[in-house]
């Protein structure tokens, strides 16, 4: 005998209910057949709230008793929290790992081989330029990380600004493979900067931060990664220069 669950969610002509589609999506999972029954006004949405005394939809029912919304569900079902929470890595292993496709991908479709000097230099490029992304897609809030660490950054704010351009610019000059002297001297700069700035904070002063690496918003812990993108930028400054 299939388990039914009566799942209320909100589907107007204006707004779906992510958490409602979600809802239905793990009932499902679960092996229950879905009553689905979508609140199509403000209005209805209203009024079913009144009638449960309830703040939020979507709502599900199993059994003849209200489990709740979204989370309430994934915990009737012993599933931990909806989406990413805590310090992680996925933001910068997403990035270097894409960065690693990228290059394979256009070694292979330029020379027909994967690994050379200039696989390392395009690794790097390509992993500046995404990292780069991440920040420049916030300054405000990549900056006000960037300055408590950044030795450079907590004397002149403004340069929390320029650097995710001068990230960008290094790494699009790697690629593009710009004369070295126009290039390697920023990745340098920036790169050796950064990595006394990250190897003060979290070698020696111990500090517990979180790195900006990926953008202001992130919740991936100041320490190797920062520390290896800045290596990454010096590698990449010095690599051209001796090419």
């Amino acid at each position: 005998m299939s388990k039914t669950a009566i799942l209320y969610r909100m589907q107007t002509d204006s707004h779906i209910c992510p958490f409602g589609l979600r809802s239905r999506d793990l009932l499902k999972r679960k092996g229950f057949k879905v009553d689905d029954r979508p609140l199509t006004s403000r209005q209805e949405t209203d009024a079913f709230k009144e009638k449960y005394d309830v703040k939020t939809t979507p709502q599900t029912f199993i059994d003849d008793k209200r489990i709740g919304g979204y989370d309430e569900l994934r915990d009737y079902f012993g599933k931990g929290a909806a989406g990413q929470t805590g310090t992680t890595y996925t933001p910068v292993i997403a990035i270097f790992a894409v960065a690693a496709l990228l290059t394979v991908a256009l070694q292979f479709a330029v020379s027909g081989s994967y690994l050379s000097v200039r696989s390392l230099l395009l690794f790097i490029a390509f992993s500046m330029t995404l990292l780069a992304v991440q920040k420049l897609k916030d300054l405000f809030s990549f900056t006000n990380s960037f300055i408590t660490y950044d030795l450079l950054a907590m004397r002149w704010i403004k340069y929390g600004y320029v650097y995710p351009f001068a990230e960008a610019y290094a790494g699009i000059g790697m690629v593009a493979q710009l004369p070295a002297l126009t290039v390697a001297p920023v990745s340098l700069f920036i790169g050796i900067v950064g990595a006394v700035s990250v190897f003060k904070a979290v070698y020696i002063d111990k500090r517990e931060l979180t790195c900006a690496c990926v953008g202001g918003d992130s919740n991936v812990p100041l320490g190797f990664v920062s520390l290896s993108e800045n290596l990454f930028m010096i590698a990449g400054g010095l690599i051209m220069l001796l090419m």
